[in-house]
């Protein structure tokens, strides 16, 4: 076991001394140099890659190879308070900008229409888009509203990416509460796609129904977050103590 771990931790080091001395934005050689030169395997290197990329100092976009990021700012946010990544962002001084973006009409399924408390075939407004920082991909997000709530004009006009704050700028309905559940997710298809990572990387997922004053659901959410870019924290209370008081 020893040795196994001292053999992974020279790897480490050794990617760690490639990546700090590789300029900003410079491609990495291929995994089958990379791996040929350390003399490792592809799936051993592809293990030790995975652990730089999620401090962000790596990127790794499909079909084009891995680049450099190096050190990037960290959005750093507690759970207790819903804020949009723009809101979050603008707290650290980091630049973020909505990138692909795409709006679609649906019809609500069975899942669908139960969270948001529809019938099934309503009609809804879906909004998939990407956030960047520094050109870089960090964020895939899909909110689905009923079609009344946030219309296609809704978007035209100034949006930045955050249904939250558009939400919040209407000011009809009034936003009450987010339920969210957060779990660790392998990468689907959309989300390679949109954020250009590799299938199987590890993506953090928060899902989320977010209701009005009156308790109806009014949006459903689906945010995706590459790791290295986002700390999640949560202050909790310290359970039994009046027991002992």
């Amino acid at each position: 076991m020893s040795e196994e771990m001292s053999a992974y931790q020279r790897l480490n080091n050794e990617l760690s001394e490639l990546i700090k001395n590789t300029p900003k934005g410079t491609k990495l050689p291929s995994e089958p140099q990379l791996a040929k030169s350390l003399g490792i395997s592809r799936a051993t290197l592809r293990e030790g890659m995975r652990t730089f990329e999620s401090q962000g100092l790596i990127y790794r976009r499909q079909g084009l190879g891995t680049f450099v990021v190096g050190p990037t700012q960290v959005i750093e946010t507690g759970l207790e308070v819903l804020e949009s990544i723009e809101s979050q962002a603008k707290k650290i001084g980091l630049d973020v900008t909505l990138g692909h973006l795409e709006i679609n009409a649906l019809e609500a399924n069975e899942e669908q229409a139960q969270k948001l408390n529809l019938a099934q075939g309503d009609r809804l407004t879906e909004v998939r888009r990407v956030i960047l920082s520094e050109g870089v991909p960090i964020a895939y997000l899909i909110d689905t509203l009923p079609q009344l709530m946030l219309n296609p004009e809704h978007l035209e006009q100034d949006f930045t990416g955050s249904v939250l704050d558009l939400l919040i700028r209407l000011g009809e309905p009034t936003l009450s509460v987010s339920k969210t559940e957060i779990s660790a997710v392998t990468a689907n298809s959309d989300a390679v796609k949109a954020l250009g990572i590799q299938r199987g990387d590890t993506l953090l997922l928060l899902s989320s129904i977010l209701f009005d004053v009156n308790g109806e659901p009014v949006d459903l959410s689906y945010s995706y977050f590459l790791p290295g870019h986002f700390r999640l924290h949560i202050v909790r209370k310290i359970g039994g103590l009046n027991n002992h008081r």
